[in-house]
């Protein structure tokens, strides 16, 4: 079929209206996306993100099973309420058998500690009364001594007497008894002044016993401490097996189930820090050099319209990258941008929360008005 001149009219008519079409929607498209990537106002940065926080992870130091999983996500947690727990039966055990053997070290430890200060004040004494019999029995010697050597002297001039004729025999036998009895009693008195001598070296050897002793306390005590430490480390992963929250906050994630056996290290749990969230966006390369770590912000959730929340930037990233998951046009994506955090300054009622789609307004200016996002 033939197309007739006004055909071929109609049909250059329709193109140039859609050519026209084209144009305008590019227009309003390139001034949509100049709107977005301008500040409302000179002074004013707009950026979009999500709310996000400060995500820790809870993790065992010590393999085992999971006996207790106290919560589930989205559950908010209080600092150091009870998460989770794994099974301490091995530990508790280990546990008991070091605290039973500190226990026994320590009974041990005061016995000998008892043990020594009776070695010690003995010994004291020992040598006290070692040294005041050596002195008695010096002095019993050098008396017995004196008194022979005095018979020795009688009996001499009782011989010399009796040779003489002035005395009789009686009297010179008597004078060599007393010679005698002298003799033995000086002999005695040697006797037992070695063994006084003896004694108060036996005395003396005291203090090496009392040093001995203390060794063998020194070495118990060191058993005892070595003995606590083993307690004390069982003790501690006892402990370590029930796993706190380590910062107040909702549960973001829940990673393992119940009777699980996991590794040390194994993120069980994620809890977000709710007293530290932060709107998390991204800046074009051509504006972050306007902005700085404290200048004030806001952050506009859409939950709460007309409702801002004051914020500080705390966080401007150093590293340019492409493409992150949340910027959220194809345009700004093909861009280098910039992280940059705004931390919520005070949210007493809790409506602030992680996931929340949210805007963002810097004001790198000092005076300048604060207005609302455009969207």
């Amino acid at each position: 079929m033939a197309i007739g001149p006004d055909d071929r009219t109609a049909t250059r008519r329709t193109q140039l209206v859609l050519l026209v079409a084209a144009a305008v929607l590019a227009g309003l498209a390139l001034a949509w996306l100049l709107m977005r990537q301008t500040p409302a106002v000179e002074g004013l940065l707009q950026v979009n993100g999500r709310i996000e926080g400060d995500r820790v992870t809870v993790a065992p130091k010590f393999a085992g099973r999971v006996v207790e999983l106290a919560v589930r996500e989205g559950d908010v947690v209080m600092a150091g309420q009870v998460l989770a727990r794994l099974d301490g039966r091995a530990v508790g055990a280990r546990l008991d058998q070091a605290l039973a053997a500190e226990a026994s070290l320590r009974a041990q430890l005061e016995a000998q500690k008892f043990a020594l200060g009776l070695l010690r004040a003995e010994t004291a004494l020992a040598v006290q009364a070692a040294g005041t019999r050596v002195a008695a029995a010096e002095a019993d010697l050098r008396r017995a001594e004196a008194a022979h050597a005095q018979d020795g002297r009688e009996h001499a001039r009782a011989t010399e007497l009796s040779a003489q004729g002035f005395v009789g025999p009686q009297a010179l036998e008597r004078a060599a008894l007393a010679l005698r009895q002298s003799g033995e009693l000086r002999d005695a008195a040697r006797a037992a002044q070695g063994q006084a001598q003896q004694a108060l070296r036996d005395a003396e050897l005291g203090p090496q016993r009392v040093r001995a002793r203390e060794a063998e306390l020194a070495v118990t005590r060191a058993r005892l401490q070595e003995a606590a430490a083993v307690a004390a480390e069982a003790r501690s992963a006892l402990e370590d097996l029930t796993l706190g929250a380590p910062v107040g906050g909702t549960v973001t994630g829940r990673f393992v189930n119940l009777g699980e056996v996991v590794n040390a290290g194994t993120p069980l749990l994620e809890v977000t820090d709710l007293g530290r969230l932060y709107l998390k966006a991204y800046l074009p390369e051509t504006q972050v050099g306007r902005v700085r770590r404290g200048m004030p912000a806001r952050i506009h959730v859409d939950a709460y319209p007309g409702e801002p929340f004051a914020a500080t930037l705390r966080y401007v990233s150093a590293r340019a990258e492409f493409t992150p998951k949340e910027v959220q046009t194809v345009d700004e994506r093909v861009n280098l941008v910039y992280e940059v955090r705004l931390y919520v300054d005070q949210d007493p009622g809790g409506r602030v929360n992680p996931g929340q789609p949210a805007d963002g307004m810097i004001r790198w200016r000092d005076g300048a008005a604060w207005q609302a996002p455009r969207h």
